[in-house]
């Protein structure tokens, strides 16, 4: 980004000499003129004043207050408010966008974004809702910064088992569940059973179970959706494909079909596709036809390398409310319609 100002010339309309307040003006006008348009540091112009350095910062703090100067930062590059137009226009979807400092790392961005994403959900939740939340990388970090929101009647269910070969995965995902239940005075109703089980026919009989029916009607009746985007090839990776959830046959399969990410563990093409992907028949997440039908479908998504799985969630319709920095805007575009 660079720094620009708008100065006044000399020929501007003048005050009396003796006038101290016109003194101070063209004072503070000339060191501005030296800093701004010259490019003289603050030493070099208290030298050429014959004052001193915290004289001079006090002149240009002077200048800014009475509009001697005017700054103003021109990006090279997309704004983020264009951006978030830009992406918004292309989907359909509100849309974020976190200002991006080049410096940071992935992690660090999804922290960044995750701050600003619980800052934004909050507005959403209201008193009676049925709040989903799927568990995640981005779920996880989002959770530590949840603003209180104390409601009534609210519900926050887990979208998607967390259970595996290896653990229960309660510990994980109750977290998570916990940290949402405590911003909103939320009730909380987890959803004890695998991320996927081993054969699609266990998952029919179980989701005739009136203890899960009960689960999945909440989810059926959710006003709220909070989730992130699952990709194998983030920087920072999905918990469901680095946690045992998933054994190499499953990995070369959802390679073999194409597949660029997953909500909730229910997994898509880059067009939004999911017909005919073998692992959904076996993953306890909801139905795409469950979350579109949810009136706030909030994602949050960080880092460039998600930009195709998030175009896939787009693509299939499963996003209302976008939060993304900078760089996963921009690249996230850069794949085209």
């Amino acid at each position: 980004m660079s720094r620009s100002a708008t100065l006044p010339g000399p020929s501007g309309a003048a005050v009396p000499a003796q006038s101290p307040a016109s003194r101070r003006q063209r004072e503070a006008l000339l060191a501005a003129q030296l800093y701004y348009l010259q490019d003289l540091t603050m030493d070099a112009i208290a030298r050429e004043l014959r004052t001193s350095r915290s004289t001079v910062s006090r002149l240009l703090a002077f200048a800014r207050e009475t509009g001697l100067v005017q700054i103003q930062i021109a990006d090279p590059l997309e704004s983020s408010a264009e951006l978030e137009s830009a992406v918004a226009q292309r989907y359909g979807v509100r849309t974020h966008v976190v200002p991006h400092v080049s410096n940071l790392n992935e992690a660090e961005t999804l922290d960044r974004v995750s701050m600003y994403a619980a800052r934004t959900l909050t507005p959403l939740v209201t008193s009676n809702a049925v709040v989903g939340v799927a568990w995640g990388s981005t779920l996880t970090a989002m959770s530590r910064y949840l603003n209180r929101k104390p409601t009534h009647g609210t519900t926050v269910v887990q979208l998607n088992g967390a259970a595996n070969t290896q653990t229960m995965g309660l510990g994980y995902a109750s977290e998570i569940m916990r940290r949402f239940g405590a911003a909103y005075d939320a009730a909380v109703e987890e959803f004890p059973v695998p991320a996927f089980f081993d054969r699609a026919e266990t998952k029919r009989l179980m989701w005739q179970e009136r203890s899960v029916r009960r689960v999945l009607d909440l989810q059926a009746d959710m006003s709220v959706a909070v989730f992130g985007v699952g990709s194998v090839h983030a920087d920072v990776p999905s918990h469901v494909y680095t946690g045992s959830y998933l054994d190499s046959a499953d990995l070369r399969s959802l390679g073999e079909q194409r597949v660029v990410g997953d909500v909730a563990t229910v997994f898509y093409r880059e067009d939004g596709s999911s017909e005919g992907i073998a692992l959904n028949e076996r993953s306890t997440g909801p139905d795409h036809e469950v979350v579109r039908a949810v009136e706030h479908r909030f994602c949050v998504a960080a880092g460039p390398s998600k930009a195709r799985g998030l175009r896939g969630a787009l693509n299939a319709g499963l996003v209302t409310e976008l939060v993304v920095d900078e760089a996963t805007a921009r690249a996230l575009l850069a794949l085209g319609a």
